[in-house]
C-alpha cells in the first residue's frame, strides 16, 4: 500500500518513480540487531544485590526476640566516614566484621595487664549512659557491661577450660572496685539474669566461629560473678545445653566452653555442681575430647567440698551404675589413666549414692549389683560387687527379700554370692545370720524343686545347692557354741540341784537318808512333770538333735 501511494504521488507530479523496499537480511542472520537489554538501555534497572543469607538459629531464637523486647541500645556514632566509592552492582556492600570503623584496643600481653589498664571511670560513665537511655530495661545494662569488659580486656586466648589456671580464673584477678561495680549492677538486674547468662554463653560461641574473634575474658568474668552468688541459674535449663553439646559434638572448643560455663556453679555449691555433672558431663563421658575435662572437674569438685553431706540424694541407682561400669569395666571408652582417676573417686561417689540412711536405700541397689556379678566379670569388679552386696545384706534387711525374688533368674550370680558369704562367715555380723539362715533354707527348697524339674541350668543349681549346704553346716556348728551349751548347762544344773535337795530332805519311810532314789520317783520329777517343763525340754532336745543330724547328713563328705 505504501508503494502504491508513492507511485500515485509520483504520477501526479508528471512522472513515474520506482520505490524500492529495503533489502531484507538473510534468514536467521543477526545483522546489526541489538540484544533486548541493549535496546532498552535507557530504561535499564540496576541489578539487585545478592540475596542475604538467612539468619542463624541463634539469631532467630535469641537475638531478634530480645531486640524487639529490649530495644537494644544503639552504640554511639563513630566519626563520619568518607563517602565510599560506588560499588559494582554484583558486589555485596557488606564489610567483614573486622573492618568496622573504630579500631579495637590492642591486645595486651596478659590479662593482668589489661585489667590494670581498664578505666573504671569510663566504665561507670558508659553504664550510667545506658541506664539513662533505657531506664526500664536492665537487660541492656548487663549486656553493655559484658560487652564493654570483653571489648577492653583484649589478651591472648587460653584453652576453652583454662586448664593452666586456678578454678576461679579470671575472676580472681578482678579488683575489689570492679567486683563492686559488677555485683551492684547484677543486683539491680535480678529479673533478667537467666537471659543474661544465656546471652554470655551464646555470644562466646559466636566469637569462637570467627577466625580472629575477640578474647572471651569479659564474658567469663561476668559468668563467674553471676554464679558465685546465684549458682542455680546454671542448672535451670540443663537439657537445652545438653542438646547444644550433642549438636556441636564435632566442635570440641564450643562444647568445652559450655561445660566450663555451667561448671562454675559447682565451686560455690556442691549440690548444684553435682547437678551439672550428672546432667551434662556424665552423658558425654564417653566422648574422647570431652572426657578428660569431665573427670578432672569431678575430681576438683569433690576435693573442694570434703563434706559430702550436702550432696546426699543427688546420685541414685540410675546414675551410680553407669559410673560403676566406667570405673571397673575394662576396654571401655575411657583411657586407662582416666579410669584410674575415676577409681580413686569411686569410694566418695559410693558414699554420695548410699546417702545419709543406707539402711533404707541399699535394697534398691541390690538388683543391679546382683545382675552384674556374673562368673565372667572382671576380678576387680567382681570383688567390688560382692563386697557391696554383703554391705546391702548387712545394713538393709529388705535386701534378703529382694534376693529371694530374684534367685531363680540369677542362679549363677547367687552361687557366687553364697560362696562369698560362706568364705566370709567368720567376719560377718551375728545379726545377719538369722535372716541369712531363713533365706538359705528357702533356697534349698527351691534347689530341690529345680533339680526335680531338670531345668536347663542344672550346673548353676548344683553350685547353689552346694553353697547352701555349706552355710547350713555353718549354722549347725555355730549353735552349740553359745546356745545349746548354755541350754544344756541350765538343763543339767537345775535338776541336779533339785535332786540333791530332794535326797537330803525328802527320805521315804524305810529308806535311809542319802540313799539313791530314781528320778521318776522323786518329788522334783513330779514337779517338773506337773509344770510341763520336763516334756517341753525333752521335745526341744529331740528337735535340736534331729536338726543337727539332718545338717550333718546334708553336708558332703568333703566337709567332714
Amino acid at each position: 500500500m505504501a508503494a502504491a501511494g508513492a507511485a500515485t504521488a509520483g504520477a501526479g507530479a508528471g512522472r513515474w518513480e520506482v520505490v524500492r523496499k529495503g533489502r531484507r537480511g538473510p534468514a536467521g542472520g543477526t545483522g546489526n540487531r541489538r540484544a533486548l537489554g541493549e535496546a532498552n538501555g535507557g530504561r535499564a534497572l540496576p541489578l539487585p544485590a545478592p540475596i542475604a543469607t538467612s539468619s542463624t538459629i541463634f539469631q532467630l531464637g535469641f537475638e531478634r526476640p530480645l531486640r524487639k523486647q529490649n530495644k537494644e541500645q544503639v552504640p554511639p556514632a563513630a566519626a563520619p566516614e568518607p563517602p565510599q566509592r560506588k560499588q559494582h552492582p554484583g558486589k555485596s556492600g557488606k564489610k567483614p566484621p573486622g573492618s568496622e570503623a573504630g579500631a579495637k584496643p590492642g591486645r595486651c600481653r596478659s590479662l593482668e595487664e589489661a585489667l590494670k589498664a581498664l578505666d573504671l571511670a569510663d566504665l561507670q560513665k558508659e553504664l550510667e549512659k545506658s541506664k539513662s537511655v533505657f531506664p526500664e530495661n536492665p537487660s541492656v545494662w548487663v549486656k553493655d557491661l559484658a560487652g564493654y569488659l570483653n571489648y577492653k580486656l583484649q589478651a591472648p586466648r587460653s584453652d576453652p577450660v583454662l586448664s593452666q589456671h586456678p578454678h576461679d580464673y579470671p575472676y580472681c584477678l578482678v579488683s575489689k572496685e570492679l567486683r563492686s561495680i559488677i555485683r551492684s549492677l547484677l543486683g539491680k538486674a535480678s529479673g533478667v539474669l537467666e537471659l543474661f547468662f544465656d546471652h554470655c554463653i551464646y555470644t562466646m560461641l559466636q566469637e569462637l566461629d570467627k577466625a580472629s574473634g575477640e578474647s572471651l575474658h569479659g564474658y567469663r568474668i561476668c559468668i563467674q560473678a553471676l554464679l558465685l552468688d546465684r549458682p542455680r541459674i546454671a542448672t535451670t535449663n540443663l537439657g537445652k545445653y545438653l542438646e547444644v553439646l550433642r549438636s556441636q559434638q564435632n566442635r570440641p572448643a564450643k562444647c568445652l566452653t559450655v561445660l566450663w560455663a555451667l561448671g562454675q556453679a559447682g565451686f560455690s555449691d556442691l549440690h548444684e555442681g553435682l547437678k551439672v555433672w550428672l546432667g551434662v558431663m556424665l552423658p558425654v563421658l564417653g566422648i574422647k575430647s570431652l572426657s578428660p575435662y569431665a573427670v578432672s572437674y569431678l575430681d576438683r569438685l569433690l576435693m573442694m567440698h570434703p563434706n559430702l553431706t550436702k550432696g546426699f540424694g543427688m546420685i541414685g541407682p540410675k546414675d551410680f551404675f553407669p559410673l560403676l561400669d566406667f570405673t571397673f569395666m575394662p576396654n571401655n571408652s575411657l583411657s586407662p589413666s582416666l579410669q584410674e582417676q575415676l577409681r580413686r573417686l569411686y569410694p566418695r561417689l559410693k558414699v554420695l549414692a548410699f546417702g545419709a540412711r543406707p539402711e533404707a536405700a541399699l535394697h534398691t541397689y541390690f538388683p543391679s549389683f546382683l545382675s552384674r556379678a556374673t562368673p565372667a566379670c572382671p576380678p576387680a569388679m567382681k570383688k567390688e560387687l560382692l563386697t557391696s552386696m554383703s554391705q546391702c545384706l548387712s545394713l538393709d534387711p529388705l535386701s534378703f527379700s529382694v534376693w529371694r525374688q530374684l534367685y531363680t533368674k540369677h542362679l549363677a550370680q547367687s552361687s557366687l554370692l553364697l560362696n562369698h558369704l560362706l568364705e566370709s562367715w567368720e567376719s560377718s555380723s551375728k545379726k545377719v545370720h538369722q535372716s541369712l539362715q531363713e533365706t538359705v533354707r528357702s533356697f534349698k527348697v527351691t534347689n530341690e524343686e529345680l533339680a526335680a524339674r531338670g531345668t536347663a541350668g542344672d550346673q548353676d543349681v548344683a553350685a547353689c545347692d552346694t553353697a547352701c549346704k555349706g552355710l547350713l553346716r555353718g549354722f549347725c556348728l555355730s549353735v552349740p557354741s553359745w546356745s545349746i551349751t548354755r541350754g544344756v548347762q541350765h538343763t543339767l544344773c537345775v535338776p541336779t540341784a533339785s535332786l540333791g535337795t530332794d535326797r537330803r530332805v525328802s527320805p521315804r519311810p524305810g529308806v535311809t537318808q542319802g540313799s539313791h532314789l530314781s528320778l521318776a520317783a522323786s518329788s522334783s520329777a513330779r514337779l517338773l512333770r506337773s509344770s510341763g517343763v520336763l516334756p517341753a525340754s525333752q521335745l526341744a532336745w529331740q528337735k535340736v538333735s534331729l536338726g543337727c543330724l539332718e545338717g550333718y547328713r546334708s553336708v558332703s563328705p568333703a566337709w567332714l
